[in-house]
């Protein structure tokens, strides 16, 4: 296994790390729309805090050698679900060719009063 730490993404709150790669594949932790540099929340609505968060999440995949083009899951967890249509929107401009798996759940919370976390599992280049 071999650990992923980058700047150009927030740093970890608690005892876990950005990604690990093993086995050919990358597995990120979670990731909430935090600056990577103040890690503040950005933006009250779900479609600037899905682009803050998928854009730390391809920070993070580009600093483990792989990009969005390479994921083949996604788990996503909205504080509402009526969010999904909105939500939906930014996802497809970053997954509308490669559409990988997904999952997408409606969660009681989520850290810092987030409205969106994901985690995705993507292939090493």
């Amino acid at each position: 296994m071999k650990r992923i730490v980058t700047d150009k993404a927030p740093t970890p709150v608690g005892p876990y790390s950005q990604a690990i790669i093993s086995n050919g594949l990358v597995y990120t932790a979670g990731q909430i729309a935090l600056t990577p540099k103040s890690k503040e929340l950005v933006g009250e609505d779900i479609t600037s805090q899905t682009e803050q968060v998928i854009n730390n999440l391809s920070q993070i995949l580009e600093s483990a050698g792989s990009n969005l083009s390479r994921v083949i899951r996604c788990d996503v967890f909205l504080a509402d679900l009526d969010h999904f249509d909105e939500f939906n929107r930014v996802y497809e401009k970053y997954f509308n060719k490669s559409r990988p798996a997904r999952i997408t759940v409606e969660v009681g919370s989520l850290p810092k009063s987030a409205l969106v976390e994901i985690a995705v599992i993507a292939e090493v280049i």
